[in-house]
C-alpha cells in the first residue's frame, strides 16, 4: 500500500514538473562546438556526400589524426579513403611524394583533402603545392583544374620554438592559383571546409592548433549538411562605429578582447574576420574604414610583407584612403624566429592590450 500511494505521490510531482517546465520553457540555447569537432564533421559529410573525396596524410587513420580532426574517419571509409603516410619530413613522405600522389590524383578527377601535421613542415612540399597545384589550371590554358584540400595547423602554437611556430598565410596567399582560407571559430571551420572540399581549385586550408579545442555556438543553419560559406567572404563579428579591427584566425580572439576592452572606454570598435586571404575581401574593410575612419590590421605573422601590408596598401591605393584620419597601424608578431622561452613566447606575439594601445593612439584617447 505504502509503495502504491509513494508511485501516486511521485507521479503527481513529475506531473508538476513537466507543467512547469513546459510553461517556463525558454528559447534553446545555440549548440556549442569545438573547433576540431567542426571539421571533423564537414570532413564525414563531404566524404559521404562524394566518393572521389579521400584523405591521406601522417596517422590520419588508425591514430585518428595528430589533432584527432579525422577521428573515426577511418573506422567509417576504410583504408582507400582514409591513408596513413609515413611519418618521415625529407623522405618519402606525405610532404613530397604523398602530396604528388594527392596533386595527381586530383588531376585525375578525384577530391584529394591532404593534412599536414603541422603546415611548418609544408615548405617540404611547396613544389608540388604551388608549381603542380597552383599553376596546372592556368598551364593548361583551363584544361585541367586541381580539386584539392591542403589543410592542418597553421600559425603560432605553444612551446614549440621557432620551427613549430609560424604562420604561412603571407606565404600562400602571395601565390596566384591558390585559395588560402584562414578561418577562426567553428562555424567558419565547418562551412569554409566543405566549400574548400567542393572548390575546382587547389585550396590552402589553414587552421589554427590553439583553437581546435575550444568550443563556439554554431546556429542551427550551420549544422545542415548543405551549409557552405562562400570562399573571399569576411565576416563583421562585432559591429562598431569608431575604429575597424581587421584580424584573421587567432588574432580575430585578440581583436575581440581589445573590442570589449575599449567598448569599456566608450569605444565602439568594428571587428572583421577576414576568414579568406586569397581572395581578400577588400570590399568589406573599406566599407568599414568609410564608417570609422580609422584602421587597425591585426595578425600573428611577421610583419615583412605580410597579410596586414597588403590590407593597408589596398586601402591607401583606393578611394578609401581618403576617408582616413589617421595612418593606418598594423599589429603583428616580432619580426624574429619563434623563441621557446615562454615569457619571449608572449612577448613576441600580439596581445589585447596591444591592440588597445594602438587604438587608444590613432583616437587621441588618454
Amino acid at each position: 500500500m505504502a509503495t502504491i500511494k509513494t508511485k501516486n505521490m511521485l507521479a503527481k510531482v513529475n506531473s508538476v514538473i513537466a507543467r512547469r517546465t513546459f510553461s517556463t520553457t525558454k528559447p534553446a540555447a545555440a549548440k556549442q562546438m569545438t573547433v576540431r569537432d567542426a571539421l571533423n564533421s564537414a570532413l564525414d559529410e563531404e566524404m559521404e556526400r562524394d566518393e572521389r573525396v579521400f584523405i591521406l596524410g601522417e596517422e590520419v587513420a588508425q591514430y585518428d589524426g595528430a589533432y584527432k580532426v579525422t577521428r573515426g574517419l577511418w573506422k567509417k571509409y576504410g583504408d582507400k579513403r582514409v591513408i596513413d603516410t609515413p611519418i618521415t619530413e625529407m623522405g618519402f613522405a606525405e610532404w613530397n611524394s604523398g602530396v604528388g600522389i594527392a596533386t595527381g590524383a586530383a588531376m585525375a578527377g578525384l577530391r584529394p583533402i591532404c593534412e599536414f601535421m603541422t603546415f611548418n613542415f609544408a615548405m617540404q612540399a611547396i613544389d608540388q603545392i604551388i608549381n603542380s597545384a597552383g599553376k596546372t589550371f592556368y598551364m593548361s590554358a583551363g584544361r585541367v583544374n586541381v580539386p584539392i584540400v591542403f589543410r592542418g595547423p597553421n600559425g603560432a602554437a605553444a612551446g614549440v620554438a621557432a620551427q613549430h611556430s609560424q604562420c604561412y598565410g603571407a606565404w600562400y596567399a602571395h601565390c596566384p592559383g591558390l585559395k588560402v582560407i584562414s578561418p577562426y571559430n567553428s562555424e567558419d571551420c565547418r562551412g569554409l571546409l566543405k566549400a574548400a572540399i567542393r572548390d575546382p581549385d587547389p585550396v590552402v586550408f589553414l587552421e589554427n592548433e590553439i583553437l581546435y579545442g575550444v568550443q563556439y555556438p554554431v546556429s542551427d543553419q550551420a549544422l545542415d549538411k548543405n551549409f557552405v560559406i562562400p570562399i573571399g567572404k569576411a565576416k563583421i563579428e562585432r559591429p562598431g562605429k569608431h575604429i575597424t579591427l581587421v584580424a584573421h584566425s587567432k588574432a580575430v580572439d585578440i581583436s575581440l578582447e581589445a573590442a570589449k576592452e575599449l567598448a569599456g572606454k566608450g569605444v565602439e570598435a568594428e571587428v572583421i574576420n577576414l576568414r579568406s586571404l586569397r581572395p581578400l575581401d577588400t570590399d568589406t574593410v573599406a566599407q568599414s574604414v568609410a564608417k570609422t575612419n580609422h584602421l587597425i590590421s591585426v595578425e600573428q605573422g611577421w610583419p615583412t610583407c605580410g597579410i596586414g601590408a597588403e590590407i593597408l596598401a589596398r586601402i591607401m591605393e583606393s578611394e578609401t584612403f581618403f576617408h582616413l584620419d589617421q595612418p593606418a597601424i598594423r599589429i603583428t608578431g616580432a619580426d624574429v624566429p619563434m623563441p621557446y622561452a615562454k615569457t619571449l613566447e608572449i612577448a613576441a606575439l600580439p596581445q589585447p592590450k596591444d591592440v588597445v594601445e594602438a587604438a587608444k593612439k590613432l583616437l587621441k584617447i588618454k
